[in-house]
């Protein structure tokens, strides 16, 4: 377990060291981001999934994950009532980093063959969190909006609103290469020997490229005084949602690599998804922010013990 943590923490690390010493800065995380998103994770989505048979994909360990999703954002929702915060905390409880945490630590943990697994999750986790979301947050958005000014409506059918959220969440650098993998898998045709080893090298510099970011986002990133509710946040994504995840799993029957693999990625940190959702509709933008730091610097705690009990699972 250590062997396969170590060079995950080792990242982070010196992503954190190289910021704090100057050598990149804080303007420079958007376009360091935008390598990794646009260029590094496409190239190992697409030709992972190029070559896998949709016959040999399992998608009950994903009706697990999304079903521990949906009782924390409904438990979330009903305990703290309708409206665009609560809907901004009930996100933040259940949006995980899957990509460019996950993707690293899944793929030195468990190896290639657990990224198939990962990879089937990943292409509905933002398509069905991002739309059911904008679902969410557009009718609380609308009722608030009607309390504030007593107009009966925005006039934009919320049909539309929901149709234009599912097309980008489809046409996204992660879900987009996974389908594009997969249709041209079912052709059975194959890549040419150099286009396949010029992916390959480039896919391969996802991993540590996206944890030396985390290192480098955390070093530029203050909680400062929204402790309270990042504390709060945390505690449900980052210990509650894969306790959940391991208790549901009896019932369908997920168990071994597939259920380990769940198990890890549903205890990994808020994703920044989150933090573009309370920018778009104004709402929790501070403690969000603060929620996916301290996430993220509670999951070097987290990750190692959620990856000892994973290990125990995989038998």
């Amino acid at each position: 377990m250590l062997s396969s943590l170590i060079p995950v923490l080792l990242c982070i690390a010196l992503g954190w060291l190289v910021a704090r010493i100057g050598w990149v800065r804080d303007a420079a995380i958007k376009d360091l981001s935008n390598l990794v998103f646009l260029v590094l994770t496409p190239a190992l989505l697409f030709r992972t999934m190029g070559s896998v048979r949709l016959q040999d994909l399992d998608f009950t360990p994903v009706v697990l994950y999304f079903s521990a999703v949906a009782v924390l954002f409904i438990g979330t929702m009903l305990v703290r009532g309708f409206s665009t915060r609560s809907a901004a905390e009930a996100l933040s409880c259940v949006f995980g980093n899957t990509v460019m945490i996950g993707v690293p630590i899944i793929q030195f943990t468990f190896g290639e063959s657990a990224l198939i697994v990962l990879f089937t999750l990943v292409s509905l986790h933002s398509l069905i969190l991002l739309t059911s979301a904008t679902l969410i947050f557009e009718l609380a958005s609308e009722r608030e909006a009607r309390a504030r000014s007593g107009t009966a409506d925005s006039g934009v059918p919320l049909w539309r609103t929901v149709l234009q959220a599912a097309r980008k969440s489809i046409i996204h650098p992660v879900p987009l290469p996974i389908l594009a993998g997969l249709i041209f898998a079912q052709t059975g045709l194959q890549l040419p020997a150099g286009i396949d080893k010029g992916l390959q090298m480039v896919g391969s510099a996802l991993s540590p490229m996206a944890l030396l970011l985390v290192g480098i986002s955390l070093a530029y990133t203050r909680i400062g005084h929204n402790m309270r509710a990042a504390v709060a946040i945390t505690i449900v994504k980052n210990l509650v949602m894969p306790a959940l995840v391991l208790a549901i799993a009896p019932l369908l029957g997920v168990s071994g690599l597939p259920l380990a693999v769940m198990f890890v990625i549903a205890a990994m940190p808020v994703g920044a998804n989150v933090f573009y959702f309370t920018q778009r509709y104004g709402v929790m933008q501070q403690e969000v922010s603060a929620s996916i730091a301290a996430s993220t610097l509670v999951a070097l705690a987290t990750l190692p013990l959620a990856i000892w009990i994973a290990h125990l699972l995989q038998g």
